[in-house]
């Protein structure tokens, strides 16, 4: 049963109890990321992410560690482009010890200048990570591309610079700015008693303090350009990019279904006509980005540097075909079919549960029970799906970026008519 409450401090708490698991997921989400850094401190919510496990007042960063493996449960982290996260999965007899860890690295960690130090050539080795897999970054290099000059086109784990220069005093700061009662949502689902976990979250959460809340974000643009940075490597990575829709847009159901009958499966059109028909790639997909005010629907491929302008035209052509021809009913149906099997099994797992309640909350104001969102995904009809179509791709807004041994004239070639 999902309820609502607040913790005296007005921290949202949304939770789901579960009676018949035997486990719990618990999660302190800020509705703060990387679009709401300054240009000189990118990556500065990542960083904190970080440094809230390396040490508090009562707790080293091992301590942390040997304390959370000790039970079987897991402790981890996150940071996107407009959150960050902190969540637990315990048995449900660990609740209170892991409420009790998660508030403590969340409101009495000690940044300890060593440990900065530290922790900073750790995300340094991280960034040349990213730069290494041509396959995360390609992503990386479609969000510059699409919302550069834009808080979204920055990296979420910062630049070498950027990170080299954050100091204590800027983490505190930001954390003051940023992690407020209004900013936070507190989310539970599994197995726990309502009450009893209630003056748990007040006695751990309850005294942070109420402070002016951060200024509303701005809606960025969409640049559709072309962008194509040449690496040594043995495939060329493409991302094709155009404009999707905000997380709450009353589309969002006709949205799933067009990425579902597009990419996002193996039965999917790409993945049919590039991979299987052809064997011109082995990983070729799309996927929707949505933020609170905007969204990307991102089609990828990794292929050999000869194929990669064919590719970019099969690509064109199966949008034209999709724009001109438009999807059936019966290919509609098995989406809608899809959608609704995924949706009902991926709500299996606590810590899903406890993410969707978090999400909502934070992107929607509301709770939708599974109910509600199968209804909304059986309501999706051709006539939605085929204007989404036109819109997305229809309107000669298109952007895409490539990576590797490609010239940038030729990959353009392949975009005519989009």
């Amino acid at each position: 049963m999902f309820k609502k409450q607040l913790l005296d401090n007005g921290i949202r708490v949304v939770t789901e109890r579960i009676p018949h698991v035997r486990s719990v997921s618990l999660g302190v989400w800020v509705n703060v990321g990387s679009r709401d850094e300054d240009a000189v401190q990118g990556g500065i919510s990542h960083f904190i992410e970080h440094m809230l496990f390396k040490g508090t007042a009562r707790r080293t960063a091992k301590d942390i560690a040997i304390e959370m493996d000790s039970i079987g449960g897991e402790l981890n982290a996150f940071t996107s482009k407009e959150g960050t996260t902190y969540y637990v999965k315990v048995l449900d007899e660990h609740l209170p010890m892991a409420a009790d860890l998660l508030s403590d690295i969340f409101i009495h960690s000690v940044f300890d200048l060593k440990d900065i130090e530290r922790e900073r050539k750790v995300i340094l080795e991280e960034i040349k990570m990213v730069e290494d897999t041509p396959d995360d970054l390609i992503h990386e290099l479609l969000y510059e591309t699409v919302w550069k000059g834009s808080k979204l086109g920055q990296p979420v784990l910062g630049t070498k610079k950027t990170v080299g220069g954050i100091q204590k005093a800027d983490f505190l700061d930001y954390m003051k700015r940023f992690y407020l009662p209004g900013e936070i949502v507190i989310s539970a689902a599994g197995k726990f008693e309502q009450d009893e976990l209630m003056g748990l979250l007040n006695k751990s959460f309850g005294g942070i303090r109420k402070r002016k809340v951060p200024a509303v974000k701005s809606e960025p643009g969409f640049r559709a350009e072309v962008s194509v940075r040449h690496k040594k490597l043995e495939q060329v990575h493409i991302c094709m990019g155009a404009k999707g829709k905000p997380y709450s847009h009353e589309d969002r159901y006709g949205m799933y279904a067009l990425n579902t009958l597009l990419g996002s499966s193996m039965s999917s059109r790409l993945f049919q006509e590039i991979r299987e028909k052809r064997g011109l790639a082995y990983s070729v997909y799309s996927y929707l980005t949505s933020m609170k005010d905007t969204g990307l629907f991102t089609i990828y491929a990794g292929v050999s540097p000869s194929k990669a302008p064919s590719v970019v035209r099969l690509i064109n052509k199966e949008l034209k075909k999709l724009i001109k021809d438009g999807v059936s009913e019966l290919e509609l149906s098995r989406v809608r079919e899809q959608l609704k099997g995924n949706m009902v099994l991926s709500m299996e797992h606590t810590y899903t549960r406890m993410s969707q309640l978090a999400k909502q909350e934070l992107f929607l104001g509301r709770h939708y029970t599974l109910d509600e969102i199968l209804a909304s995904i059986e309501k999706v009809d051709v006539g939605q799906v085929n204007r989404l179509v036109r819109e997305t791709f229809g309107g000669g807004g298109v952007a895409l970026t490539a990576l590797g041994p490609v010239k940038k004239e030729d990959i353009e070639a392949g975009l005519e008519g989009l």
